[in-house]
């Protein structure tokens, strides 16, 4: 028997963005206004947060502050980010608090039905343990971008995010004329009347398309069904054509609920919510860990020996320099 080696594990990172928020703050005050001004903002900050603290205890029902989870989608045409999404989605409904919110920076233009599905049931797996779900976009959620936004309890759009799309396309190239030109015999065998449609290389005819076309229908429909299971106030008639427009006319037409970027939504909560980022990759193998290790090495044994040359070069610079 072959033994194969268990794929790489995927692992989680998180960032408190409050936190790093904070840090960032400080540094450009200190930067701007001095350690003294630093130093008087810090003490006024624990203050605060003292006085914030004793009013909380005093409160009988003493809950903690409401917790934001922050995932990202950038979708490809095979929706391969949905490897990562539905680990990341799995940690959060073991570990997260009913009413917490998770919000989903999401960016994709679509691609194929099954996966773009795939990705959508994802999300539905966030309201279906109760979670508050928040999709943002700030450049694209198009055709299969759009199914996963739409289940959201909340979709927020940059004013010119390209919204909707709610169609299906299909487009494949024939050949045949070509190969039949060519003296180029194409044989196909199938078992089933429908087992294949229109090809690339096979004779098409009018039963063939007509048959495609009306599976693009079936899909067509289904699609129209997610999203008004979702959103049943939108005019399906009127969005369902396979257009998109910009995030104001989406605002219009129901396809959205609010027009702002994903920095001041997440910044805006950050004022009354713990908001915590998750990302998460594939860990690398110790093969490839060698290999980003010999990697640099080669890099560095080039970059010394380029060293003596680029230190010659610095100084004759500099004695013509100091010349003009």
């Amino acid at each position: 028997m072959l033994f194969h080696p268990p794929k790489n594990p995927i692992e989680l990172k998180v960032r408190h963005l409050n936190e790093a928020q904070k840090q960032r703050r400080e540094d450009l005050m200190e930067a701007t206004q001095g350690k003294a001004a630093l130093k008087q903002f810090k003490k006024t900050m624990a203050k605060k947060a003292k006085q914030a603290l004793k009013a909380k205890n005093k409160k009988k029902n003493n809950d903690s502050k409401p917790q934001v989870f922050v995932l990202d989608f950038d979708g490809d045409i095979k929706a391969t980010a949905v490897k990562h999404l539905r680990e990341e989605i799995s940690t959060l409904i073991s570990t997260a608090n009913k009413g917490d919110e998770v919000v989903v920076r999401l960016e994709s233009g679509g691609g194929l039905v099954h996966g773009y599905g795939l990705a959508a049931a994802q999300l539905v797996r966030l309201k279906d343990a109760g979670l508050t779900l928040t999709v943002c976009v700030d450049k694209v959620a198009a055709s299969g971008g759009y199914m996963m936004a739409c289940v959201a309890d909340k979709v927020v759009a940059a004013p010119f995010a390209v919204i909707g799309s709610i169609g299906v396309v299909s487009q494949l190239p024939n050949f045949h004329k070509w190969l039949k030109n060519h003296d180029v015999d194409y044989e196909m065998f199938t078992a089933g009347d429908y087992k294949r449609t229109v090809t690339v290389f096979g004779e098409n005819d009018a039963e063939d398309r007509a048959k495609y076309q009306e599976e693009l229908e079936q899909t067509h429909a289904l699609f129209k069904h997610f999203v008004n299971t979702y959103r049943p106030a939108l005019d399906l008639e009127k969005v369902a054509t396979g257009e998109h427009w910009y995030g104001e006319d989406a605002l219009t037409l129901n396809l959205v609920d609010e027009l702002k970027t994903s920095d001041s939504y997440i910044l805006a909560r950050m004022e009354d919510s713990e908001v915590y980022a998750l990302h998460s990759r594939q860990k690398p193998t110790l093969a490839e860990k060698l290999g980003l290790a010999q990697a640099a090495e080669a890099t560095l044994h080039v970059a010394l020996d380029k060293l003596p040359d680029a230190l010659a070069r610095f100084e004759l610079n500099s004695r013509l320099n100091i010349l003009k």
